[in-house]
């Protein structure tokens, strides 16, 4: 039971840690609270399920939902939030919020406020895994594999790669970067575009575990994610995957053990809470990437 439970968290924490990262590297370079960045993990989901019934291909629509709000996140950056560098966080806070409304409203417009199915997990390669004690679906073994991919992936251009050297350089300083001669309009650009795809990613498995995407899917991430991030500590992209594993592991264990009277997706500030207190700092003190 308790080996079931630890699956079970470690699954939904793999979610949150791509939902969280696409925050959590906007932060790191231009330090924004990026809420639209859950937008697109809404919107992501949408182009997923309609590129996956054009083309009855998984891996296609995940491309293509991945690729195409990493190009959103590009016109973000490029059109809203570069012409806010050097103004109040709160302007750029309060547009990442608009912004997210309004794409929660173009979804309605766009595909309908309905709920809708996204039965890919029907027809995914693999079966599952199920014992007398333990059961491991198919569609959580992808999320596992997909998170893992993405994440070894990110850590490979991070650390091995001149892009990753010209991240870290700027994600420490901006305008000394700049000064280095660093094309930061590019790194930048390139961020967003990982973070934004990132999201959608998760929007997608999101769909496909429990079957059906929505407009107000974004909604609980929109907020989840910034309670990651900051247990993390702002701007760390390890502490976010640990932050995240950690608060879906809270969540399954306390919901799966104790039962909760407040509704589970509360959990996660209540830990956030708890452990601030204990170390104001989070988790990990912000290191340049």
């Amino acid at each position: 039971m308790l080996l079931q439970q630890i699956i079970n968290g470690i699954v939904v924490g793999s979610v949150y840690s791509l939902t969280a990262m696409g925050a959590t590297l906007v932060y790191s370079i231009l330090r924004i609270l990026d809420i639209a960045n859950a937008g697109a993990y809404a919107l992501g989901a949408y182009v997923g399920l309609f590129s996956y019934v054009a083309t009855d291909n998984l891996l296609l629509s995940f491309l293509i939902g991945m690729i195409a709000m990493g190009i959103w996140g590009i016109f973000v950056q490029k059109f809203l939030y570069l012409p806010l560098l050097g103004k109040s966080p709160l302007i750029s806070l309060i547009t990442s919020i608009g912004l997210f409304i309004f794409l929660g409203d173009f979804i309605r417009l766009w595909a309908g406020p309905q709920i809708k199915d996204f039965p890919a997990d029907l027809k995914l390669p693999f079966s599952g895994i199920k014992t007398e004690n333990l059961t491991i679906m198919s569609v959580w073994i992808l999320v596992l594999l997909t998170t893992a991919i993405l994440l070894l992936t990110l850590w490979y251009l991070i650390t091995k790669t001149k892009i990753g050297l010209a991240w870290r350089a700027t994600a420490q300083d901006l305008e000394i970067a700049k000064a280095m001669g660093i094309n930061v309009n590019v790194v930048v650009a390139f961020n967003f575009f990982l973070g934004y795809s990132f999201a959608a990613a998760a929007g997608i498995m999101i769909g496909i575990m429990y079957n059906f995407i929505s407009p107000t899917m974004g909604d609980v991430p929109a907020y989840k994610m910034l309670a990651i991030i900051v247990l993390g500590g702002l701007g760390n992209p390890v502490g976010a995957v640990v932050a995240a594993m950690l608060i879906g592991l809270i969540e399954t264990l306390v919901g799966g053990y104790i039962g909760f009277f407040l509704p589970r997706d509360s959990i996660a500030f209540i830990a956030v809470i708890i452990i601030l207190l204990i170390k104001p700092q989070g988790l990990f003190v912000r290191k340049n990437i």
